[in-house]
């Protein structure tokens, strides 16, 4: 079974994070944040992989240190969860649509932690939760997963449909690029012969 779990605890957070790769899309999160809450789910159910998010966090002061340690926790558990590599497409994109909004997102599962990032939201706040951490969890999860990821929005003006734009065009590649490819028979994807 592809899947990893952490505990992680902190001056500012106290995290306990498992995710599985081969799931259903389930999850039980409580991140502190309702919308950070509902983005995870959709970032699940999109990428079918079952997730599970207990975090208290400094919420008196703000979401920033929760969104950037979930982020980092959710990065370590789905590289753990990897393994070598073998097998996997490796690759995967998609431009996902929601109302008014679009987005372009693309992955490469390989090795390397890189992350371009081009959101023009136009609000600064969903309820009490900072639209810029959106681009601070991508970053901290980028950085703790070694993956190199393009995000782009290519339309939209409503900052709800934007950022859950984001996260499911974010699962649905990642799932892409974590499926086991049965014409690859546990073969790394990579020239090297090792992904790092």
């Amino acid at each position: 079974m592809r899947k990893s779990e952490i505990v992680r605890k902190t001056g500012e957070t106290d995290i306990k994070l498992s995710l599985e790769l081969d799931g259903t899309g389930k999850s039980e999160i409580n991140s502190g944040c309702g919308f950070m809450d509902h983005m995870l789910t959709l970032f699940a159910k999109h990428g079918r992989f079952d997730l599970s998010v207990e975090c208290a966090g400094d919420v008196r002061v703000d979401f920033h240190h929760s969104a950037e340690d979930i982020g980092i926790c959710l990065g370590k558990v789905f590289s753990e969860a990897l393994g070598d590599c073998g097998g996997i497409a490796r690759y995967g994109d998609v431009v996902l649509p929601m109302d008014e909004a679009l987005v372009m997102c693309a992955v490469d599962i390989c090795g390397r932690d890189t992350l371009v990032c081009r959101l023009d939201i136009p609000s600064r706040r969903v309820g009490d939760f900072d639209t810029e951490l959106v681009e601070e969890f991508l970053a901290a999860f980028v950085r703790n997963a070694k993956i190199s990821l393009h995000i782009r929005q290519l339309e939209g003006k409503n900052t709800h449909h934007i950022i859950e734009c984001v996260f499911k065009a974010l699962g649905r590649t990642l799932g892409g690029a974590v499926a086991v490819d049965s014409a690859r028979a546990g073969e790394i994807p990579s020239t090297k012969g090792v992904i790092v």
